[in-house]
């Protein structure tokens, strides 16, 4: 059983088959090189997610084997080690995702071993839903009706025997380096599990809330969800007959959406989804880009957003949305810029999230409006309407009283940065 981005013993399918089909099972772990390194944030949550699947495979008499190393050919070598007949894995979507399994396969049918995939990374397959004359989706709203209609598949219980063969050496799960956002959020299955717990008392409240900067009521399982540490199947299903569930559950379905984006139109970090995205004039300003990173603009609401990034390796959904706006429709930074730095802090990043709803604010992507704008005075007043959020993450603006916080250059004697300059409609979003 080979672990990926499905770090849980329950609802995953490819343990509970392997488990349920051999006497004897290996989950093994594979380190890959090529992958760490490329987020101090996901990496400590990827470590700590390790140590809490040792803890319940252990639980089950089981272990974790953790190898270090290119994945095939530890895997390969840990079925020549305890004569193997098959590997079972986690199906994915990424660029990287299907390389690795074409190589897998072509190296275990050289063995004669077994290659087989399982479901788990979404709610409903990437390649299951199909609109008429065409291989994806590339709309939200007919995508959703489709899903909406679409059969689940069951969930599938933890194993309760896991039987390891005999003297193979488990490995150490290496301690957690220490990340880049001292405030992040602690990876794992049992960490997960007690999130959405807590999640089925406030889901009902989530349409009226999940744009409240202050408030900060969602689920926050997002990092959960990239790493597998719980079943997208799993929230859902625990979540879609409670009384108001269906505005979160929608967002699942988005999720599964840019999954089968993903599947089809693998570039979609590097590469314009819309054909007429590469029509957009975008600037290159070094100063402009790290003052975005730093949250040093002089508009706080962005400020505040970037900087809640740094301290958490996680942004509210709203803030993300106002400061990707702000980067490329009122910068006229790229969207690839964007990307790479929101890549490389939040605990949740990953291709088709991450990239997908850049490209959505872009206007390179499945928006079917993409020239929308977003003033981001007139959406800090309306979701941060005391400045609160904006406090909350501006220490230097914390003595500001009331919406005032949001525009300081209206104010005599504070220092705060003048806003960066526009280069798309300034006149347009100063004005609240």
């Amino acid at each position: 059983m080979l672990f990926t981005r499905d770090l849980r013993v329950h609802d995953n399918p490819a343990l509970a088959a392997t488990c349920a089909n051999a006497e004897r099972v290996v989950p093994l772990f594979v380190l890959d090189p090529g992958l760490l390194g490329r987020s101090a944030n996901r990496d400590r949550f990827l470590h700590q997610a390790l140590a809490d699947l040792r803890d319940g495979l252990r639980a089950r008499g089981g272990d974790l084997v953790i190898r270090r190393g290119d994945p095939v050919t530890e895997a390969m070598r840990v079925a020549r080690e305890t004569g193997a007949e098959g590997i079972a894995l986690a199906a994915d979507v990424t660029s990287y995702a299907k390389r690795r399994l074409r190589r897998l396969e072509a190296a275990a049918a050289e063995e004669r071993v077994a290659v087989r995939t399982f479901p788990g990374v979404t709610v409903v397959d990437p390649g299951a839903l199909r609109p008429a004359g065409g291989d994806h989706y590339r709309v939200f709203s007919p995508y959703h009706r489709a899903w909406a209609a679409a059969a689940w598949r069951d969930e599938v219980r933890a194993p309760s025997a896991i039987t390891l063969p005999d003297g193979l050496s488990p490995g150490e799960v290496p301690e957690p380096p220490p990340g880049d956002s001292p405030d992040a959020a602690h990876g794992g299955e049992t960490e997960a599990r007690k999130r959405l717990r807590r999640w089925r008392d406030h889901v009902g409240d989530y349409a009226e809330h999940h744009n409240d900067l202050p408030a900060d009521d969602t689920s926050r399982l997002s990092p959960y969800l990239r790493f597998g540490c719980v079943s997208p199947l799993s929230v859902a299903t625990a979540v879609r007959d409670l009384d108001g569930a269906e505005p979160f559950v929608r967002q699942l379905a988005w999720r599964d959406f840019y999954y089968q984006v993903t599947d089809r139109f693998p570039k979609l970090s590097t590469e314009p989804y819309r054909r007429s995205g590469d029509s957009f004039d975008w600037r290159y300003d070094a100063d402009a880009m790290t003052a975005w990173q730093q949250g040093h603009t002089g508009v706080p609401v962005v400020d505040a957003g970037m900087r809640q990034l740094l301290a958490e390796g996680w942004m509210h959904n709203r803030a993300r949305l106002i400061t990707a706006a702000f980067l490329t429709k009122h910068l006229g930074l790229d969207w690839r810029d964007g990307v790479a730095h929101f890549f490389r802090l939040l605990l949740d990043g990953d291709v088709p999230n991450n990239s997908g709803n850049w490209q959505w604010v872009a206007g390179t992507g499945n928006d079917t409006r993409p020239y929308r704008r977003f003033n981001p005075i007139r959406q800090a007043l309306r979701f941060d309407p005391d400045g609160t959020y904006v406090r909350r993450h501006v220490p230097e603006l914390a003595g500001l009283a009331g919406p005032a916080v949001h525009q300081p250059w209206r104010l005599a004697g504070v220092d705060y940065p003048k806003p960066l300059e526009s280069h798309r409609d300034e006149a347009v979003w100063l004005r609240p």
